[in-house]
């Protein structure tokens, strides 16, 4: 029995690139889409989570909206490495600054995920599983992002499950141990990524920072991330080579 399409991706294999560039926001997706690639194609639709496939520079590539959390995000991102012959995921989302260094629309790779997620609960591990990117994509994206000269940052990010959180020294505790931004995706689609012996990063744009109070709006969040998407897209690229 076939196990597509699934309850959240009315598509077939053959659908989707090698690569898929997962923004958090449905609206970011379609902006990318139309944007940047050519051609694109819309593959998936179901409940508004918008997914298009089209080539970026000869390279077939498709960009789908995971949703906000890691449930969301462990859903797609399962289906997509399991059901559809995904090899790269490249999670390209906002998130938040932790210290005054790492400014806003800076980009920030998730060199490893930290979490106060249970989500890992699930493979039984006798310990505590330690969510990190795949090396070669996230040396291919520094790569890129050093050609193009934009300003970055790799290290530990934070993937937690809340957003208002009532104990006010939470950020605090994890800047101690050299956590650089928090978000709210990248342990599970790495978790997922590791499960299925696929390859994931998370490309992140700092859309605020909780140390200096600066913030983007949500109009900016949306449109204007565009460095953090052209360095995930040819990265897409120099993967298939």
């Amino acid at each position: 029995m076939a196990n597509y399409p699934t309850p959240h991706i009315n598509a077939k294999p053959g659908d989707f690139g090698k690569t898929v560039l997962m923004p958090g926001d449905p609206l970011r997706s379609k902006f990318i889409a139309e944007n940047f690639l050519e051609n694109p194609v819309l593959v998936n639709n179901v409940r508004g989570v918008q997914g298009y496939t089209g080539t970026y520079k000869g390279t077939k590539v498709s960009v789908m909206a995971s949703g906000m959390g890691m449930p969301s995000m462990g859903i797609y991102s399962y289906e997509l490495f399991n059901f559809f012959e995904v090899d790269n995921i490249l999670r390209i989302g906002s998130t938040g600054g932790l210290i005054p260094e790492v400014k806003i629309r800076d980009i920030v790779f998730g060199m490893g995920a930290c979490t106060n997620s249970n989500f890992a609960a699930q493979f039984n591990i006798p310990g505590t599983y330690a969510p990190i990117a795949d090396y070669e994509l996230l040396n291919t994206a520094v790569g890129v992002a050093k050609e193009r000269n934009v300003g970055f940052h790799v290290g530990n990010v934070l993937s937690a499950d809340t957003f208002y959180h009532p104990d006010k020294t939470f950020n605090e505790r994890w800047v101690r141990m050299g956590v650089l931004a928090v978000e709210m995706e990248a342990a599970a689609l790495y978790m997922n990524a590791a499960f299925a012996k696929k390859r994931a990063l998370a490309i992140l744009t700092v859309s605020d920072n909780l140390a200096t109070g600066e913030a983007t709006t949500a109009e900016e969040r949306q449109n204007s991330f565009t460095q953090m998407m052209e360095v995930a897209l040819d990265t897409a690229v120099k993967m298939e080579r």
